[in-house]
């Protein structure tokens, strides 16, 4: 009897295009999930516009003009930790134990939470943009521009989300992922040029808030929107993401093969 040849292993790009579609059927019966990503965001742009724009800038179409790209950054920084609390999630029903039973690339499943990571990114982000469009602001480098700066907030998203995806390893308490998270990211985001200028901080918190890479990447997204970024301010807000891409991917990995 001619045995029967064995079919041909699924590729590492097919494995993760399957995981990514999972990650859009996620979105798909359970829209709800979006409404945290989405409102807070929300309500920090209107609050802050309308409560300190007349204050900080003399007035709300100003402030709303330099808030923006720093809300942008703020919403894709922490929605990057619903990367960890979704990994921690799937470990506690056992999915990824019976991932590991399948004969797929071991970064699969991680590659499709990374799909729905994306898509929460450009979804909120598009959602901040309209709402600033509606209230009058207008990127002064037009559609390009814009375009530029949400290419860099999709890799400032993917390069952040692997170290809650390690947290999401170690920690199998979803909750607990989520406020280890914001424990750690508050003080680099609210601890940067996001929502005011240094130039009126005192000298030891300014010299943190121009070193902090969120302030980098703030700096790089309003250069973006505004049509004057230089190829090193760019740089220097990738610096962090591509790091963390470099050293915690594999870390995730080692980690991932452990629980074997």
């Amino acid at each position: 009897m001619t045995p029967v040849p064995r079919p041909p292993r699924p590729s590492a790009f097919s494995n993760a295009l399957t995981f990514g579609w999972r990650a859009v059927l996620k979105f798909r019966h359970v829209p709800e999930q979006l409404f945290d990503l989405v409102m807070t965001p929300i309500m920090f742009t209107l609050l802050f516009t309308f409560v300190f724009g007349g204050a900080l800038a003399g007035s709300t179409g100003d402030y709303l003009q330099f808030l923006l790209p720093g809300i942008l950054v703020q919403t894709v920084i922490f929605n990057s930790v619903y990367s960890g609390m979704g990994l921690s999630t799937d470990l506690g029903k056992g999915l990824f134990d019976r991932f590991r039973s399948l004969p797929i690339w071991p970064l699969a499943p991680f590659a499709g939470l990374m799909v729905g990571d994306i898509l929460r990114h450009l979804i909120a982000g598009l959602i901040i943009l309209g709402i600033g469009l509606v209230l009058g602001c207008r990127p002064p480098a037009g559609l390009p521009g814009v375009i530029g700066a949400f290419v860099l907030l999709l890799a400032i998203g993917f390069g952040t989300g692997w170290a809650f995806l390690v947290l999401g390893l170690l920690i199998r308490t979803p909750m607990t992922v989520m406020t280890l998270g914001f424990t750690v990211l508050f003080p680099l985001v609210f601890a940067s040029n996001i929502m005011v200028q240094p130039d009126t901080m005192p000298g030891w918190l300014r010299a943190f808030v121009d070193r902090n890479p969120v302030s980098h990447m703030t700096t790089a997204m309003r250069d973006l929107m505004a049509g004057t970024a230089s190829a090193g301010t760019i740089l220097l807000a990738l610096a962090l993401p591509v790091a963390m891409t470099l050293v915690l991917a594999p870390v995730v990995l080692w980690l991932y093969r452990r629980e074997r």
